[in-house]
């Protein structure tokens, strides 16, 4: 409910909204430039009748001053019968310029208000200012979700491309594009009635003036006793008419002011909700406070960008949903799949499993898990393959599913599985799934097999479930499904560095270059000849699919596109299919794979320390991550292999990053040696500066083997036990990230 209140509204009003913002843009530098050419007096320097005074001197038959909120002064005067309006300079009263309203302003203004369609169009921008109001709030709860609760809305946003480009540019512009809303609503409101608008607070004119022989203007001392800074309007009374006044306003007030006496008369100051009325238009326009113009106009950009990454998030989610047209009737069906999914991914499993049961003669009901149905006539068992939203939350397509089992009437020979799709890194992996296996069994439902939990959409996983289903089902169940097909490059071998082959453990660091391709004819016109490598980061992973076998496998990258080069450290595993291929290469030899983001495992950006902890081939991303440290901000590696003579991986590099104080400090740990230690004593040793730099804000990464983490996260357990922390809080705020194989 909440992504449709965020999602529609913005489907809606897309265009008109860019229409707003980037009038609203041109329209909130004027205060500044307004400013930066006005003269402004400083408190107490110059009063209004000075003004006035000075005023006067320069143009006789003066009938009107106006100073905007900005500081720009304009006399309005007729000479010889002719009017005439000048920018003056208060200090002086001399001319500027002559004043003429911009006709190319006045346009944008109509065009920001009315669409240039009077109060038609008027009624349209309140309409459209009330949706953003609410795009904006169902925004930032969404953002709250995702980002695990209100006290994570400042962690690092994972993710790539248009979904981290619309959250990031959301979460820094929503308080500005909030104000701007909420004051354009109020604004709209007043106009159209549907708020009281403020009470008429300008003063009566007085019964009664003295009519006695004017005197100078500079010497009223009404007048004298308002600062310059104040003043909005002075309007001069009629000439040779002694009995007429002259009319003041202020920011505090109106009146009128005996030309002989000086005397202030019918004084008004402005009331409570005039005073917010002419707060919610400064708010909303910038007028006297031009650096608020300028850093709503700066937010006002993201508008455009964020319309355009919003429309591409709902496309792409639009065009890799599945189609189910083979879907048996919940009357007909003998098996049922249940899907729930945030981002569709889940559904390309679901589909998968759906045609292996209907290549195995099963009639298959799929359905979203809130299309749960009272009951299912003929079916035996039932698959509910669901993702996890956020804090342990049902996916869009679930949020319903809880209630909807409460009626649910399950048969005697009913089994069911529940296949969980998630990321462990997070505290609560695939938890809306253990939720969904255990209110199953509450409901007296056979399990058929305990509830299984996919990482990071695991083909090979999802394979192995498969192998367990079919052996329950008494049925061939293949599963060979990738999570999305993918576009593979050519690259070629250029550079390998072994380390372990004389002790029977080799790891390599290969590195690759991408293989120059036939260039188009946009390319020969625009002289493009170089090699192309695909947009990634160190800690991305580089999929590689084995001669003989259609499951890519991933490797951690070392490297980024900005090196020129793809970067890869792998142990050979014992009867590794891909492992033992990817060793078997010679530099000039070719492979075909691609690169697949992994923004769940990146440093932190700016001076935050990082802490990074590996071991063996683990230390590949990490070595990425300090190479890319060329602000030199604190980074610390702790890292375990077997012998320093032997295995020592990216020693040479490590020695430089040291020297140029992009790795600030180095622990190693060393198995296969006479003081035998594993990482996990290194990190033991310097427990005190560690637990020092996370009490100031340190981020962890660790990269390597299950085992290997497992004992590195009790280890930091007991370092932060001091602290009343734990690592499943630090993994919480973002600040413990694992990468494990």
């Amino acid at each position: 409910m909440l992504r449709k209140l965020h999602g529609l509204p913005g489907l809606v009003a897309a265009l008109l909204l860019v229409v707003l913002a980037t009038s609203g843009v041109v329209l909130s530098v004027v205060p500044a430039l307004e400013r930066s050419a006005a003269t402004v007096p400083a408190a107490g320097e110059l009063s209004v009748a000075d003004l006035a005074e000075r005023v006067v001197a320069q143009y006789p038959g003066t009938e009107q001053i106006e100073r905007s909120l900005s500081g720009e002064v304009v006399v309005y005067y007729n000479r010889d019968g002719q009017p005439g309006a000048y920018l003056v300079n208060p200090l002086t009263g001399e001319g500027i310029a002559p004043y003429q309203p911009s006709t190319w302003l006045r346009w944008v203004k109509n065009l920001h208000r009315s669409f240039l369609m009077d109060d038609v169009g008027r009624m349209l921008a309140g309409v459209l200012a009330a949706l953003m109001v609410l795009i904006c709030l169902s925004g930032t709860f969404l953002l709250a979700r995702r980002l695990g609760g209100w006290k994570a809305m400042l962690r690092p946003i994972a993710g790539s491309g248009s979904p981290r480009i619309h959250a990031e540019l959301a979460r820094f512009a929503v308080i500005g594009l909030l104000l701007s809303a909420l004051t354009g609503s109020y604004m709209s409101a007043v106009r159209f009635g549907l708020l009281p608008e403020a009470a008429n607070t300008e003063p009566s004119f007085p019964a009664q003036v003295s009519g006695g022989t004017p005197a100078p203007v500079g010497s009223l001392i009404a007048l004298r006793s308002v600062d310059v800074n104040e003043l909005r309007e002075l309007v001069f009374p009629y000439p040779d008419d002694p009995t007429d006044v002259y009319s003041l306003s202020t920011t505090a007030g109106s009146g009128f002011v005996d030309q002989s006496t000086g005397e202030l008369l019918q004084y008004q100051p402005r009331s409570d909700g005039s005073q917010f009325q002419h707060w919610m238009i400064r708010l909303h326009t910038g007028e006297g406070l031009w650096w608020l113009g300028l850093i709503l106009g700066i937010v006002a950009l993201t508008v455009p960008v964020l319309s355009f990454t919003g429309l591409r998030i709902w496309w792409q989610r639009r065009s890799s949903s599945i189609r189910l047209d083979e879907s048996a009737s919940i009357e007909a069906a003998d098996a049922v799949i249940l899907v729930g999914s945030e981002g569709n991914t889940t559904w390309g499993f679901a589909k998968d499993l759906q045609n292996k049961l209907n290549q195995a003669g099963k009639k298959v009901h799929c359905a979203p898990m809130n299309d749960l149905a009272e009951h299912y006539p003929k079916a035996s068992v039932l698959f509910v393959l669901t993702s996890t939203y956020s804090d342990g939350d049902a996916p869009s397509s679930a949020n319903q599913f809880m209630t909807r089992l409460e009626r649910f009437q399950a048969g005697d020979r009913l089994e069911f599985a529940v296949l969980g799709f998630g990321d462990q890194q997070f505290p609560k992996f695939c938890q809306y799934a253990l939720d969904v296996n255990a209110a199953l069994g509450s409901k007296g439902l056979q399990q058929m097999h305990p509830v299984t939990r996919i990482d990071r959409g695991s083909a090979l996983q999802f394979r192995e479930w498969g192998e367990i289903i079919s052996e329950h089902m008494g049925i061939a169940l293949a599963l060979t499904h990738n999570p999305a097909p993918v576009v593979t490059s050519e690259f070629e071998l250029v550079e390998r560095v072994d380390y372990g082959v004389a002790v029977n453990a080799p790891t390599s660091i290969l590195r690759f270059k991408p293989v120059q391709s036939d260039r188009n004819l946009w390319q020969r016109l625009c002289f493009r000849n170089r090699q192309h490598l695909p947009d990634f980061e160190a800690g991305d992973l580089f999929g590689v699919a084995p001669p003989g076998d259609q499951v890519a496998r991933f490797y951690s990258l070392a490297s980024s596109s900005s090196d020129g080069q793809l970067e890869i450290c792998v142990r050979k595993q014992t009867n590794g299919l891909c492992s033992g291929y990817l060793h078997s290469l010679k530099p000039g030899d070719r492979i075909n794979g691609f690169v697949q983001h992994n923004p769940g495992f990146r440093p932190a950006g700016g001076t935050t320390p990082i802490i990074l902890v590996g071991a063996g081939a683990g230390i590949g991303p990490l070595a990425g991550f300090i190479r890319k440290n060329t602000e030199r901000n604190p980074m610390y590696l702790y890292w375990g292999g077997r012998n320093p003579q032997s295995d020592f991986l990216y020693q040479p590099e490590l020695g430089r990053y040291l020297d140029d104080q992009r790795l600030t400090g180095l622990n190693t740990a060393f198995s296969r040696t006479a003081e035998s230690a594993y990482v996990q004593d290194a990190i033991v040793a310097d427990e005190a500066s560690l637990r020092q730099l996370i009490e100031v804000g340190a981020q962890i990464l660790v990269c390597g083997g299950r085992d290997m983490a497992a004992g590195v996260k009790q280890v930091f357990d007991s370092i932060l036990e001091p602290l009343c922390m734990d690592v499943d809080k630090l993994r919480a705020e973002g600040r413990y990230l694992e990468d494990v194989y």
